[in-house]
C-alpha cells in the first residue's frame, strides 16, 4: 500500500508546503520506497510510494502527457493493461505503473473513470486546466482513505490515506465512503458503485451455481497475483486463507508454462495476473508459494496452518508471539488502526506483528481471507438469523461496513510495515457472483454449517480423479474468528489486563466521559482511553464499534457465541 496526502484551495499554499510534506511523512510507513508531490494552483498533492508494479518507473505523483493532469493513488489497478490497450495509440504513456491509466480514463470519461476500474484504489487527481479536484475510493474500501476540511478555511478540502495526516489541520473530518467520488467543482460526493445486491430489501432469487463461485474465486485470485516483487500468503489455518492459499498455490505452480519463466534460477521479468490481450495468466517468483501464520505455542489456528502448508507444499513460515508481546504492541497497533473497536483491535494484534515478520524477509504483497464471512454469512451469529431476507440484509450491512472493520484491519496492521494486503474475496466480479444467488442457500442449520455454499464448491470428493483443494476436517473445519483462533489466552489476558488497568470507579463515570459511544466493557474502556491520547475528538466519529446482532452478548469473540461453545463442549465430551 502506498500513502496520499492532498489539500485543494488552500489560502496560501506554498506557505502550507513544509507542513505538508510532514504530513505526509507521517504515512511514510505505507510506502517507504520514494516520496513525491506536485504543487500547481493553490493545490498540493503528495505520495509515499511502496513499489508493486512498474517498480522502475512508477513513482508518483503521476502527470499527464501534457502536464494538466496530477495523480496520487493507493492501490492496484488489475486491468490496467486492458485499459491502456483500449487507448491504442491515443496516449503516450510515461511510466509502467498500473495507476497511470486513470488519468486517461477521466480525460476520457470524466467522473464515471472510477466505474471501469477493477482493482482497490484510493486516488485524488487535480485537473489544473479546471482547477478541480476529484476523488474516489474503491467498491468495498478496501484501501483506507479519509477527508477532512477546516472550519477557519471554508473553501479548502483535504484528503488522506490515514487520520494522523489530517487531524493536526482539521477539524471535521470524515471516513471517506468507499464507491464514491467527490468533484471539487459541485462540491459533491456520488455513488458510482451501483451493484446488483446493493439495496438489501432486493432478495435475489437465482439459483445457485458451485461451478460458477468456484471459478470466479479462482479468477480473482489469479488477477491479484500481478507483482513484480517478492508474494506470499497468509495463512491461519481456518476455510477462507486456506482456499486462497490453495488457489494461489495451483496459480504459481501454472505459471512455470508461461514463456519467458527461468525454471533454472526460478524467476521471471514481468509478473502480471493479466496479459496484453486481456488473458489472465500468472508466473511465479519461487519454486514453493510462500505462506505465513502467527498464534500463541500450540494455537488452534497454527496447528491447523502447518496442516494445510505441508498438505499444499507451501513454504511455510509459523511464527508464535508471547502475550506480553502482545500487550506491549496495543498502543502502537492502535497508533496505526486508528479505531478503538474491540474486535478489530485483538485481531489487529497478531496481524500487526505478523507483517513486521513477512516484510523482514522482502516479501512486499500478500493475499488475505477477508471478506468471506461477511459475504456468506460465516459468522457464527448468522445461525441465529430468523430467514433469509434478514440474512441477506446482514451480508449486505456487514460488505458495506467491511472499510471501517476487517478491510480496516488488513490495510493498516500490514500497511504499518510497508506489506500490502490483498483481499479476492472481496473482487467485483466475484461479489456480484456471490450476493446475487437466493440467501436460502447460505442459511446455516438442516445439516449445513457455516459458509456451506463456499465450502460446497471446492469439495471435489465426487469429481473423479479431481484433486483436493484442501484436506476435508480443514475444508470443513467450524469457524474460528483471528482473534480467538491465534490462542484463547491472547483474549483473556486482554479482559484481564483491562480490568485491572480500569477501576470501577472510572469505569462507572463512563458515561461522563464519552457522551456517545461510551464503551461497554473495561476492555473497550482502555481501548478508548489509549485511542484518545493519540487521536482528538474529531477522528472518534469515523469508528465503528463491530457488534453481532441478534446477540444480546457485549463480547463480540466468537468463543461467547452459544454455537461455539455447544460445538466445542460436544467434541471435548
Amino acid at each position: 500500500m502506498c500513502g496520499i496526502f492532498a489539500c485543494h484551495k488552500h489560502p496560501n499554499v506554498q506557505g502550507f508546503k513544509p507542513t505538508a510534506l510532514q504530513l505526509s511523512k507521517a504515512i511514510r510507513h505505507r510506502g517507504p520506497d520514494w516520496s513525491g508531490n506536485v504543487t500547481s494552483n493553490k493545490t498540493i498533492l503528495t505520495h509515499e510510494r511502496l513499489s508493486i508494479v512498474g517498480i522502475d518507473s512508477g513513482a508518483q505523483p503521476l502527470t499527464s502527457e501534457d502536464d494538466t493532469l496530477v495523480l496520487a493513488v493507493n492501490g492496484e489497478i488489475y486491468n490496467h493493461r486492458l485499459i491502456r490497450k483500449s487507448f491504442g495509440e491515443k496516449y503516450k504513456f510515461k511510466t509502467h505503473s498500473d495507476c497511470e491509466v486513470i488519468l486517461y480514463l477521466y480525460a476520457e470519461h470524466d467522473i464515471e473513470a472510477p466505474k471501469m476500474l477493477d482493482g482497490m484504489f484510493s486516488f485524488i487527481l487535480y485537473d489544473s486546466k479546471r482547477d478541480r479536484v476529484v476523488a474516489a475510493r474503491d467498491p468495498i474500501g478496501i484501501t483506507s482513505f479519509y477527508q477532512g476540511w477546516n472550519s477557519s478555511q471554508p473553501d479548502t478540502v483535504y484528503f488522506a490515506s490515514e487520520l494522523k495526516c489530517l487531524h493536526p489541520v482539521c477539524d471535521k473530518i470524515i471516513s471517506f465512503p468507499p464507491g464514491h467520488i467527490y468533484d471539487s467543482e459541485t462540491n459533491k460526493t456520488t455513488r458510482y458503485f451501483q451493484p446488483s445486491w446493493w439495496e438489501p430489501s432486493r432478495v435475489p432469487t437465482a439459483p445457485l451455481d458451485l461451478k460458477v463461485i468456484r471459478a470466479t474465486l479462482e479468477k480473482s485470485v489469479r488477477k491479484r497475483l500481478m507483482a513484480e516483487v517478492p508474494y506470499g500468503v497468509l495463512l491461519s489455518g481456518g476455510l477462507d486463507s486456506s482456499l486462497i492459499a490453495s488457489i494461489a498455490v495451483r496459480e504459481t505452480r501454472a505459471g512455470s508454462d508461461i514463456n519467458g519463466y527461468d525454471a533454472q534460477n526460478g524467476s521471471n521479468d514481468h509478473l502480471v495476473g493479466i496479459d496484453d490481450e486481456g488473458h489472465l495468466k500468472t508466473v511465479r517468483k519461487y519454486e514453493r508459494l510462500r505462506s505465513f501464520s502467527i498464534g500463541l505455542p500450540g494455537s488452534p489456528d497454527g496447528v491447523a496452518a502447518q496442516k494445510v502448508a505441508d498438505f499444499l507444499g507451501t513454504e511455510h513460515y509459523n511464527y508464535t508471539f508471547t502475550i506480553q508481546e502482545g500487550l506491549d504492541a496495543l498502543r502502537d497497533v492502535i497508533h496505526h488502526l486508528e479505531t478503538y473497536d474491540v474486535t478489530t483491535i485483538r485481531a489487529s494484534t497478531p496481524m500487526y506483528l505478523l507483517s513486521r515478520k513477512i516484510k523482514a524477509l522482502g516479501v512486499k504483497m500478500v493475499l488475505s481471507g477477508e471478506g468471506s464471512d461477511e459475504i456468506f454469512g460465516g459468522y457464527l451469529y448468522f445461525h441465529a438469523a430468523p430467514d433469509k431476507a434478514a440474512f441477506h440484509d446482514e451480508t449486505v450491512r456487514r460488505v458495506k461496513n467491511l472499510h471501517l472493520a476487517d478491510c480496516l484491519r488488513a490495510n493498516k496492521s500490514t500497511s504499518a510495515w510497508g506489506l500490502e494486503a490483498r483481499v479476492p474475496f472481496l473482487d467485483k466480479e466475484f461479489l456480484e457472483v456471490a450476493m446475487g444467488f437466493d440467501p436460502q442457500e447460505k442459511m446455516i442449520g438442516n445439516g449445513r454449517i457455516e459458509k456451506w455454499v463456499l465450502r460446497a464448491a471446492f469439495d471435489t470428493s465426487s469429481e473423479p480423479e479431481a484433486e483436493p483443494y484442501l484436506p476435508k476436517d480443514i475444508l470443513w473445519r467450524q469457524k474460528e474468528q483471528f482473534s480467538d483462533g491465534v490462542g484463547y489466552g491472547w483474549i483473556d489476558a486482554l479482559k484481564d489486563t483491562a480490568a485491572r488497568v480500569v477501576s470501577d470507579e472510572d469505569f462507572a463515570k463512563r458515561g461522563e466521559l464519552w457522551e456517545s459511544d461510551a464503551p461497554d466493557t473495561k476492555e473497550a474502556y482502555w481501548y478508548r482511553q489509549m485511542f484518545d491520547e493519540q487521536f482528538p475528538k474529531q477522528c472518534a466519529s469515523t469508528v465503528m464499534r463491530w457488534t453481532p446482532t441478534w446477540s444480546k452478548q457485549s463480547d463480540p469473540s466468537g468463543r461467547a457465541i452459544s454455537t461455539h461453545v455447544a460445538k466445542y463442549e460436544s467434541a471435548e465430551s
